[in-house]
């Protein structure tokens, strides 16, 4: 899903920069409102965790392997815009230092995984817990979000490739929803576990609702 140089039309990517530029500026501010001092590493740890999550391929089919994407982890844990700000973090590292996605395409590649994904998991999350309680339903939630936010992203990554001409949407629309079906359903079991791992070692009542970015207080 990490788009390299030459895959988008110029129009794509610098409109996906600004957009990407415009969320990331927001993000830093809506933190910064509800984060204090003391929260402040746990988006260090939850970074460096999706960092080193994402070094770590797990098998599909086919010889194909997926791995962690993280923005339903981190948004449920800490809100979508403190998630925005670590895959943002996590997405730079990778390009810089990994090859991971290229620099032209790093606004595409945040606005999809950074942004689009931890927004779906997000609500996602929240419509389901809020009629559905107890564990069962949490755990539901967590795992929907996260599957939901997997295909989300893959479906931007197909429209901004379909729509730059690089790859007709036909072709390309089937082999990534496709594959990212089954890499959502890995994505889905790994937050459910860390998000439980997690919660009961932060004292969370509710992730996402009781949590470390003040959105218990609504202000997310």
């Amino acid at each position: 899903m990490h788009i390299p140089d030459g895959f988008l039309d110029p129009k794509i990517w610098v409109s996906a920069s600004a957009i990407s530029a415009g969320a990331v500026a927001t993000a830093v501010t809506k933190t910064r409102r509800v984060l204090e001092d003391r929260q402040v590493p746990a988006l260090g740890v939850m970074g460096a965790f999706i960092f080193a999550a994402q070094m770590v391929n797990f098998p599909v089919a086919g010889g194909t392997s997926g791995h962690l994407l993280g923005g339903a982890l981190a948004a449920v844990l800490l809100g979508p815009w403190s998630a925005g700000l670590i895959l943002t973090t996590v997405l730079v590292i990778q390009m810089l230092f990994f090859y991971d996605g290229g620099l032209t395409a790093l606004g595409a590649n945040v606005l999809n995984m950074a942004f689009i994904a931890p927004w779906v998991a997000w609500g996602v999350y929240r419509l389901i817990t809020g009629p559905v309680r107890g564990n069962a339903g949490r755990t539901i939630a967590i795992f929907l979000a996260s599957w939901l936010s997997v295909m989300a992203a893959a479906l931007a990554c197909t429209l901004e490739i379909a729509l730059s001409g690089t790859v007709p949407l036909k072709v390309v629309l089937p082999a990534m929803m496709g594959w990212h079906a089954l890499i959502g359903i890995g994505e889905g079991l790994i937050t459910v576990v860390v998000v439980s791992f997690v919660s009961r070692l932060w004292g969370l009542e509710q992730p996402g609702q009781k949590d470390l970015a003040g959105v218990s207080r609504g202000r997310y």
